[in-house]
């Protein structure tokens, strides 16, 4: 009967091993599309996808290795990954809304009653104009 279990063993080492070498390669199609990618949309979502496929590669070790701090350590890095996915995703939107040339409303061009996120005001502070 033991015999039976590391052949199981051997199964799911061989499985896991092919798992991450087509984790591998999805991996370099994404970062070749991150630089390659003709938007900025584009470049966000391949960093995105890369972030989750390193989470399943280091899922995947943990489990075949058997080692519990790997989950600890994929936790972390979901957060990070995430949390720069946001950031990037934030520093795009700059961008586009400069690239587009918006200018931000006055209070007086608001309508009564309407909530307005503060950052999109223009007070006109330090300007001449405004005062």
């Amino acid at each position: 009967m033991s015999g039976g279990i590391t052949l199981l063993e051997r199964a799911y080492h061989g499985f896991f091993a092919a798992l991450l070498i087509v984790l591998a390669l999805l991996f370099l199609t994404c970062l070749i599309r991150a630089v390659l990618g003709p938007t900025i949309a584009d470049r966000i979502v391949a960093v995105n996808m890369m972030g989750t496929m390193v989470m399943v590669a280091i899922a995947t070790l943990a489990v075949m290795f058997q080692e519990g701090y790997l989950v600890d350590i994929c936790l972390i890095y979901a957060m990070i990954s995430f949390l720069a996915v946001i950031i990037l995703s934030k520093v795009y939107m700059g961008v586009y809304y400069e690239k587009k040339g918006g200018k931000k409303r006055s209070k007086e061009e608001i309508p009564e009653g309407i909530p307005v996120c503060p950052n999109s005001i223009d007070d006109h502070k330090g300007d001449k104009k405004g005062e």
